[in-house]
């Protein structure tokens, strides 16, 4: 009896509370309610800044203020060694970096910091590390325009090579999802992980060659595909070969990039799905 019962449930569209959604039906309801993850996301910056008499200028303060420092520290630093048209090339570092790592630290508590909305409403999940990935592009904009204002004051005039950054944040965004997702239900399994991100951000600032010449260091030893196995390394030479003079990408950098953020958003997604279930229960 119970078994006729279950398949008459399941023949009405009726499925199991706390069960996982089958894939198709997730995607179209995820879809559905995108709209919920803009207004979330413009919200949630909104509402981080209020408190902070300067508001959403530190949007645009934080990364100036380490370009400065960065820019006079390493600058000085470095000295000789340091690398070419080094104001620009370290402008874009820190803004394709910023971008990607700070979705990835907001995204990784997307989930574990939202459990009285999990536990209150039915939505598919994945739309909260979506909306952390937003929250950070909204974020980012204004530090992008930053770069543009910046960079001329320094010899780099506008190219049509600027346009690349189009795809290049679309790419970073992807991928930045990607990570997220795969963040958000590591912190669900244990939280001890977020105490781990700010050092994960901050070695991985330091290998990418935000400040330093990754080439000038590892293309004398012929050890520059293992660069490559580092994504942020190659993100950010997509990004100084669209807008800092003297520096390129080739298809290659760009077939490594797109290899990258599919991969990554793949994984990362149905990693995440898997788990959807049980979002709530053990976080």
């Amino acid at each position: 009896m119970s078994t006729d019962l279950a398949q008459f449930a399941a023949d009405n569209g009726l499925r199991k509370l706390g069960s996982r959604p089958r894939l198709i039906p997730y995607l179209k309801d995820a879809w559905s309610r995108r709209s919920f993850a803009f207004v979330y996301a413009r919200y949630s910056l909104d509402s981080a800044n209020a408190r902070n008499r300067l508001g959403k200028a530190w949007v645009l303060l934080v990364p100036g203020i380490q370009i400065g420092i960065y820019g006079l520290i390493f600058g000085v630093i470095l000295g000789d060694s340091r690398p070419d048209n080094f104001i620009p090339y370290l402008v874009a570092g820190i803004t394709i970096f910023r971008f990607i790592t700070g979705a990835f630290a907001t995204g990784a508590k997307s989930i574990s910091s939202n459990i009285g909305m999990i536990r209150a409403l039915r939505f598919p999940r994945v739309l909260l590390p979506f909306t952390t990935v937003i929250n950070q592009l909204y974020a980012s904009l204004p530090m992008f325009g930053l770069m543009f204002i910046i960079i001329p004051f320094f010899g780099e005039m506008p190219r049509w090579s600027w346009l690349l950054m189009i795809p290049i944040i679309a790419l970073a965004f992807i991928f930045s999802f990607g990570l997220t997702m795969i963040a958000a239900r590591l912190t669900v399994k244990s939280s001890d992980i977020i105490k781990l991100i700010p050092f994960i951000v901050r070695i991985t600032f330091y290998v990418s060659g935000v400040f330093w010449s990754v080439e000038k260091l590892l293309g004398p030893l012929g050890l520059m595909a293992w660069a490559h196995l580092n994504p942020i390394y190659v993100f950010l030479t997509l990004a100084r070969g669209a807008v800092v003079t003297g520096y390129s990408a080739t298809m290659y950098d760009w077939g490594i990039a797109i290899a990258w953020t599919v991969v990554a958003f793949l994984v990362g997604f149905f990693y995440f799905f898997r788990a959807e279930n049980r979002y709530g229960r053990n976080a």
